[in-house]
């Protein structure tokens, strides 16, 4: 038997049919899945603009506006998210690393504004500011303000995270007063979201379980108790359970009712695109958190396995580019943002979809808002930042290989599949 026939019958057995797919899955090359990333992105936001403008016709032209003058603003600031998450992409590592601080002091900063003369409450919701015609979301930009500056500070405290007191300090302040301000405007969906990126920051950062539970815990009874104090929050838990009254149809529990209608009537294919019956105001708002049911009904259960596919691809993608990085601050730079974006996802589809209650959650490139917008196309950037193939050599005293090692193996892996 000579070597090549050792070698084939020693190696990885052969690829047949699915072969190129089993290839790119285990290929974990910034330079194959990078694009891939940003391919995905855009493809989810625009269609996100084409649901906007269908969703949000109707009601714009019974109000005597003009129907495109919400798909237009979407688009301005979609392309204004993508020109800042091409810029933050080519930032070196170190550059957003000393972004932390200024970012949250900033955030801060426009979270305390909102309660001034400059902010404005929407539906309840006192979270906006109006500053010259234009209207922001501060609590939006806090999220990846949170995620950078407690990357940063877990960062430097590998070695000192076994110490409770190193791990809570200053994390848990921090992140509970962007809480606590968000919750005094009255925005649940949003105090939960910040929660849950301050306890995946935590995990990606090493913080011992013990001290990751307790936090967890206490997190989970603040948010009990925001629910438990407004009788708006509780009327849609009960609603939810199948505990609200006759009249709940006509109450808190109009909005979700009339989008499972919505999601019910789409079928397999939809009813097309454009063409939804729903949106002609019997879902209030049918742009902003229940775009979802929109989308379904219009393009059925193909189009809502088609979101959900993307959602799908960008974790695979994102993970599979962190998995070759050895720097501690862009790992969990990097995790904690994906999982931001794919945990506020899955909240607003399980929120539509009836398997969770309303709480007031947008999907990410897809819902009507231009704070959640470039905040999310912020994220995705600060995520190529943070995993660009320059920024993924390891350092000084890392056990890895050479550039040259690297190729050379690469090299033999694809002469393996080749064979």
């Amino acid at each position: 038997m000579n070597t090549g026939q050792k070698q084939r019958v020693t190696g990885r057995p052969a690829r047949r049919g699915l072969g190129k797919l089993a290839v790119w899955l285990e290929d974990e090359s910034p330079g194959r899945l990078r694009p891939l990333i940003l391919a995905v992105v855009l493809t989810l936001s625009a269609i996100g603009l084409v649901e906007v403008a269908s969703a949000s016709s109707v009601e714009s032209v019974a109000q005597g506006n003009n129907p495109y003058d919400l798909p237009l603003k979407q688009a301005m600031w979609t392309v204004a998210g993508v020109v800042i998450m091409l810029l933050l992409a080519r930032m070196s590592v170190r550059r957003i690393r000393w972004l932390g601080w200024p970012l949250l002091i900033g955030s801060l900063v426009a979270l305390v504004l909102v309660f001034t003369p400059l902010g404005m409450s929407v539906n309840g919701n006192r979270n906006w500011l109006s500053v010259g015609g234009f209207t922001a979301q501060p609590s939006e930009f806090a999220k990846l303000s949170l995620i950078v500056w407690a990357a940063g500070i877990l960062d430097r405290k590998q070695a000192l995270l076994g110490q409770w007191k190193h791990a809570v300090i200053p994390l848990l302040p921090a992140g509970g007063l962007i809480m606590l301000i968000v919750g005094l405007g009255h925005d649940l969906g949003t105090t939960m979201i910040i929660m849950m990126i301050l306890a995946a920051t935590m995990f990606y950062g090493g913080v011992r379980m013990k001290v990751f539970s307790v936090a967890g815990m206490i997190c989970v009874l603040a948010a009990l108790v925001l629910a438990a104090t407004s009788g708006n929050r509780m009327g849609r838990i009960s609603s939810w359970l199948g505990m609200g009254s006759e009249e709940d149809a006509q109450g808190v529990g109009y909005q979700a009712q009339h989008g499972a209608y919505a999601l019910a009537s789409g079928g397999w294919f939809g009813v097309g695109l454009g063409q939804s019956r729903q949106k002609w105001n019997w879902i209030p708002e049918a742009h902003n958190d229940f775009i979802f049911s929109i989308l379904g009904e219009e393009l059925g259960l193909a189009g809502t396995l088609l979101v959900l596919a993307l959602f799908a691809i960008l974790a695979i993608a994102v993970f599979k580019t962190i998995a070759r990085t050895t720097d501690t601050f862009s790992r969990i730079v990097a995790c904690s943002v994906i999982s931001w974006i794919l945990g506020q996802a899955v909240i607003n589809i399980a929120m539509v979809s009836g398997l969770l209650p309303v709480i007031g959650v947008p999907l990410p490139f897809i819902s009507y808002g231009g704070s959640a917008m470039v905040s999310s196309l912020a994220g995705i950037g600060v995520i190529l930042a943070v995993t660009r193939p320059e920024g993924l050599v390891p350092g000084p005293g890392a056990p890895a290989r050479s550039d040259r090692s690297n190729r050379a193996a690469k090299q033999v892996r694809e002469h393996a599949y080749q064979r």
